[in-house]
């Protein structure tokens, strides 16, 4: 179960240690504005900690150590996906251009200091999510929450009294060289390394970066400097507060994918727009932009990004295979095919490893035309494309929905169980098991099934309809009044047989008023609905008792939405 809330209510070390008493397994994202970073957790321990647009990378530590020449440094990163210091680590344990104790210290150093930034914020959200891995081959560390508490607590207090002297790192300062001549008290190591740097020029940013020292031990440096009078403040970067283009871009992009990554989308959506409006060509943030715009189910909106990122030369596979998805989510399933179809082409020219979400999008437009024989090829080769992994809930689904169609509803029971087994949390699953069991007769099973799942996610509207329809047909009309009014207040526009079941439940029980009421509401969404009408002309004065038409239609399966890269 996620975790969620406000800085402002609860303090990181609270939450860090929350989740080393619980010996939790996860990511604990934190975000403000304009940072992001994450702590990763096993059994409580943290294993792996990053900010995004961390300033001190791991090869320029190696390199100002005298451990990695830059020539090497440029070659490896050239190789490496941009400022990816997990992978840089990677490449040079594996490598062994530097000594394996060494990146691994220094790795753990950028880890802890990531940890010790972190605690710094007094403002922000968090959210943890369990058993989320780090990206794959991430060198893991196991460093104790006691330790970073300890030191972070430390770190918090003693920067609370540094922040007077350095509200920001954008500062530049001057050593006063005359009165440094007469000091009689012995400099800090980290004073002696930095006062050659404190020559006017240079603020406080670069001041870290040349000196290899954290923002912490920079600051406290300077912290005792500036209090014994031995530096002056003599200006402030403007560079810092006017950063270059290419650098903002960079920056607000790498924070778009950092929040869509964990959820964030409205960050996410205000990071990649700021991208755009620094660089409108910019296809990256254009396709995640339209990745959370499919994420919120803003369907109309993702197809027209998708396209405009497809409309350039030689689009990848993955762009035009969002956009099929996202045309297909339209209804404009023609369009669908054919931008599948090239999608599909191109994977073929780059010799792209073949993506089972394409051949299962193409079983379900055929599903769509009727077309049973090639939507099950189609899934026959989404199953093989998936080799030794599980296949996707969204293949179950399919799966199933084909099997179902063909009038096997033995076999679609078998593959929504199965995926149930596999994907215990996939809602649309136990929805579509309640329905096949709702078509086979077991009225009590289907019943049992979507309770199972509202228990997992009770915000679908459909769920609940299934539910009320179940119990209504079973003439358990006061609990199928319940499901179907939480219909009602999850979305009052689902449709009019929602109306025209409460309509009758009030019937039943004597509220003619009410039942009027309810029948007019479905009217608003079908004004031609034979039954309802036929009902509401039963109770027009004066009238005879009447028998009030019902409905016996089967419950409706939802739909599932692939995940998207």
């Amino acid at each position: 179960m996620a975790i969620r809330g406000n800085l402002s209510e609860a303090s990181l070390a609270d939450v860090l240690q929350l989740l080393a008493l619980g010996q939790k397994t996860g990511c604990l994202s934190i975000a403000r504005e304009g940072s992001f970073g994450t702590v990763h957790f096993v059994e409580g321990r943290v294993v792996h900690a990053a900010l995004v647009n961390g300033r001190d990378r791991l090869g320029d530590r190696l390199v100002r150590l005298g451990a990695l020449a830059a020539d090497e440094l440029a070659r490896l990163a050239a190789q490496l996906p941009a400022h990816d210091d997990h992978a840089l680590a990677r490449a040079l344990l594996q490598g062994g251009e530097v000594e394996r104790d060494l990146v691994l210290t220094e790795f753990r150093f950028q880890v802890e200091e990531a940890v010790y930034h972190l605690f710094t914020w007094a403002q922000g959200t968090f959210t943890f999510e369990p058993d989320e891995d780090p990206a794959p081959d991430t060198p893991l560390l196991s460093i104790s929450a006691d330790t970073l508490l300890l030191e972070g607590a430390r770190r918090v207090d003693e920067w609370s009294q540094i922040e007077k002297k350095l509200p920001t790192l954008d500062l530049i300062f001057e050593v006063d060289v005359a009165r440094l001549q007469g000091i009689e008290v012995p400099l800090s190591t980290s004073q002696e390394r930095i006062i050659p740097l404190l020559d006017g020029t240079l603020d406080v940013h670069a001041v870290v970066e040349r000196s290899g020292l954290s923002e912490f031990d920079v600051g406290k440096a300077l912290f005792g400097l500036i209090s014994a009078g031995y530096v002056q403040r003599v200006g402030r970067s403007a560079t810092r507060r006017q950063p270059p283009p290419e650098s903002r871009v960079a920056e607000h992009r790498n924070l778009g994918i950092a929040f869509y990554r964990t959820g964030m989308l409205a960050e996410a959506e205000r990071e990649f727009l700021r991208v755009l409006e620094l660089r409108e060509a910019d296809g990256v943030a254009r396709f995640h932009l339209g990745l959370v715009q499919a994420r919120r189910g803003a369907w109309t909106d993702a197809a027209a990004t998708f396209a405009q990122v497809a409309a350039a030369a030689d689009a990848p596979p993955s762009v035009l295979h969002n956009l099929a998805f996202a045309q297909a989510q339209c209804g404009n399933t023609l369009a669908a095919s054919s931008t599948l179809a090239a999608a599909h082409q191109a994977a073929l020219r780059g010799g792209v490893t073949p993506d089972p979400r394409m051949a299962l999008l193409q079983a379900t437009l055929a599903l769509e035309a009727g077309e049973l024989v090639v939507a099950e090829e189609a899934l026959s080769s989404a199953r093989a494309q998936f080799g030794s992994r599980q296949p996707s809930a969204a293949w179950f689904h399919a799966a199933a929905l084909a099997a179902a169609v063909g009038g096997d509803t033995a076999r679609a029971t078998a593959l929504l169980e199965e995926g149930l087994q596999c994907y215990p949390q996939a809602v649309v699953l136990h929805n579509n098991l309640a329905a096949v069991q709702e078509r086979r007769g077991q009225y009590e099973g289907a019943s049992r099934t979507i309770e199972h799942a509202l228990l997992t996610d009770a915000s679908l509207p459909q769920l609940h309809k299934n539910l009320g329809d179940y119990l209504y047909r079973a003439q358990r009309y006061d609990e199928a009044f319940d499901a179907l009014s939480r219909v009602i207040r999850l979305a009052p526009s689902h449709g009019p047989d929602v109306y025209l079941k409460l309509g009758n439940i009030h019937y039943r029980r004597g509220d003619l008023v009410a039942a009027r009421v309810a029948w007019e509401s479905a009217l608003q969404f079908d004004p031609e609905h034979r039954i309802v009408r036929a009902n509401l002309a039963a109770l027009t004065p004066p009238a005879d008792p009447v028998t009030v038409s019902t409905t016996t239609d089967g419950a409706t399966p939802v739909g599932v939405v692939p995940s998207v890269p």
